[in-house]
C-alpha cells in the first residue's frame, strides 16, 4: 500500500504537522500492526519527528538552522542558489520509519510527525508504505 500526501507550503521555511493524515490513512487501511515508512519526494524538503505541543520549538529550529545554513552564503556555488535548502533536508533526513501498534502510530506523548519546507512556498508531496 503506497499512498501520496500533497502538502501546501506557505513560507520559505516551515515544519507542518502531518501526523493526523498519516495516522488517519492508516486507520482507513485498517492496518493494525506494522511499520510505515513515509518518505519525501523533494531534495529541498524533508521529514523529522519532533515536539508537536509547544510551537516555540519549530520557531527555534528553522532560526536555527537558518543560522547554522544561511542562505546567501558567498561559496555557495549551486546555480539554483538553493545550497541551504539542500543542507537542512540532508541535517533532518528525507524519511522517516515510524511503528504501528493497534491501529495508531506508535510516538512518544509530545511527538509529532513534520513535513519540513526548505525552499518555498510550494506544492509538495510525501509518500507513505505501510508493511
Amino acid at each position: 500500500m503506497l499512498k501520496t500526501f500533497h502538502v501546501k507550503t506557505d513560507h520559505h521555511d516551515q515544519m507542518i504537522d502531518v501526523t493526523n493524515q498519516v495516522q488517519d490513512w492508516i486507520r482507513e487501511e485498517g492496518v493494525k500492526d506494522g511499520v510505515v515508512v513515509v518518505q519525501s519526494m523533494h531534495t529541498t524538503a524533508g521529514l523529522t519527528v519532533n515536539e508537536n505541543a509547544d510551537p516555540d520549538v519549530k520557531t527555534d529550529m528553522l532560526r536555527r538552522f537558518r543560522e547554522v545554513y544561511p542562505w546567501d552564503h558567498p561559496e555557495d556555488r549551486h546555480a539554483e542558489g538553493n545550497t541551504a535548502a539542500h543542507m537542512k533536508t540532508s541535517t533532518v533526513g528525507h524519511a522517516q520509519t515510524l511503528l504501528v501498534e493497534d491501529g495508531k502510530l506508535v510516538l512518544g506523548t509530545w511527538q509529532g510527525l513534520y513535513f519540513c519546507e526548505f525552499d518555498g512556498p510550494r506544492s509538495r508531496k510525501f509518500v507513505a508504505k505501510l508493511l
